[in-house]
């Protein structure tokens, strides 16, 4: 997940997202020894906050957009509270949070590289290295597939990082122009799977609803084993406009700096949530049956609209995280601590989210499907997010990084002990 993150410096000795020539010798500590001798997780202290702020609060976006999922009708409980609930969900959470966790990765990647680069890495070196952890992402995401929950993010952004490694070295236009022509299939593809519900007048919720009912472990395995290849292609194809743009703004260090770039933060963050909110606006009032009889060009047009607009919302949100951590970052509260900690361990606590929703859900744990609507779902998240606070702040008092990252580096590294 974004145990890439642990490349953050608060200051670079090379413009961002830009290795050394290929063939040309590294400068640096251990010029000459190879990346896969050299390298090795950097400590806390050299992590900048407002990234693992934003990482720490994509979890909750995260537990919003997945604990609905796992009920049988989003529609059980009170009518009020699900469709506020509902309306809540299309303006801030639906197509916001993937975003997110995609500019968040994307922006990662340029943090290793720059990291590796000063170690004294080659570009041959660190593209090996990247490409190794994109593909174990991809392993840990099927067996979180295979044993936990049907629904992963891990491997669509592990095969993501995997091929696209080689943007890493292009020119930002190229960045830029190729995030943006992505953007068109990876919006269709969502925008399709909104339309069927919304012109049916069922939630979109429903539709991908991901809950047990009556089948069995097994059968549910064999299941998600087999729809999974399709799955990975289809995560793969709506995260890559959001990493594109994730490596762009790391090149410029905005969340790395914030309070440098606060002004374009604050212009960035208005703007995007603006873009956002009016993209969103009419698929809410169709799906809360406020607007009662749109046209049919109305729900298509509201289909697409939301998804697009909701990946300038998704990093929107990173940017308003941003903005706080310029707040924060004077005065480390209790919470900023236990939310910085959360970011820090996001892969192994959005793990913990897994368990936490099959032993809620599940007939097999307590079997909340069938008692809980949209509105009670939202509840769980919550919950569940802020148990992961508390775990996280744990953690951080123990001195323990996070079993998943600890896994992921010991299998990306090839050191024993690393």
């Amino acid at each position: 997940m974004d145990d890439l993150s642990a490349g953050q410096a608060p200051h670079a000795q090379r413009r961002a997202g830009t290795p050394p020539a290929r063939g040309a010798p590294s400068r640096g500590r251990g010029s000459n020894t190879s990346i896969e001798a050299e390298a090795s997780p950097s400590g806390v202290a050299e992590r900048a906050l407002a990234p693992d702020l934003a990482r720490g609060g994509m979890l909750l976006a995260i537990a919003f957009a997945h604990a609905p999922l796992f009920v049988v009708a989003v529609d059980r409980g009170s009518a009020v509270a699900n469709g506020i609930a509902e309306f809540f969900h299309l303006l801030f959470v639906n197509n916001h949070a993937r975003p997110m966790f995609a500019f968040l990765f994307g922006y990662a990647l340029v943090q290793l590289l720059n990291r590796q680069t000063r170690r004294g890495g080659d570009w041959v070196g660190i593209r090996k290295l990247l490409r190794r952890r994109g593909w174990w992402l991809v392993v840990i995401g099927f067996v979180h597939v295979a044993v936990l929950a049907p629904i992963d993010i891990l491997a669509a952004y592990g095969l993501g990082a995997v091929l696209l490694v080689g943007m890493l070295r292009v020119r930002d236009s190229v960045l830029l122009w190729t995030a943006g022509l992505t953007l068109v299939p990876a919006t269709a593809m969502v925008a399709f799977a909104m339309w069927y519900p919304m012109s049916q007048r069922i939630s979109t919720y429903a539709a991908g609803s991901v809950a047990a009912g009556t089948t069995g472990f097994w059968e549910l395995l064999t299941v998600r084993v087999l729809s999974w290849p399709t799955s990975l292609v289809v995560g793969v194809i709506m995260v890559v406009p959001g990493v594109l743009a994730g490596m762009w703004a790391a090149r410029r260090r905005v969340l790395d700096e914030p309070g440098r770039h606060r002004g374009f933060l604050v212009r960035a963050t208005v703007i995007t949530t603006i873009v956002s909110l009016a993209g969103a606006i009419p698929a809410g009032l169709i799906q809360t049956g406020v607007w009662a009889r749109p046209s049919g060009a109305a729900v298509w047009a509201a289909a697409f609209a939301q998804p697009l607009t909701g990946y300038f919302g998704g990093i929107g949100m990173a940017g308003a995280i941003g903005l706080i951590a310029v707040a924060a970052g004077r005065r480390r509260g209790r919470l900023t601590v236990a939310v910085e900690a959360l970011g820090q361990r996001s892969m192994s606590l959005y793990v913990f989210q897994s368990v936490v929703f099959i032993v809620v859900f599940y007939p097999y744990g307590f079997g909340l499907q069938d008692d809980l609507g949209l509105a009670g779902a939202t509840g769980v998240a919550v919950a569940t997010w802020l148990a992961s606070l508390l775990v996280a702040d744990l953690m951080r008092r123990a001195g323990h990084r996070g079993p998943a990252e600890i896994l992921l580096r010991r299998l990306a590294y090839r050191r024993r002990g690393a």
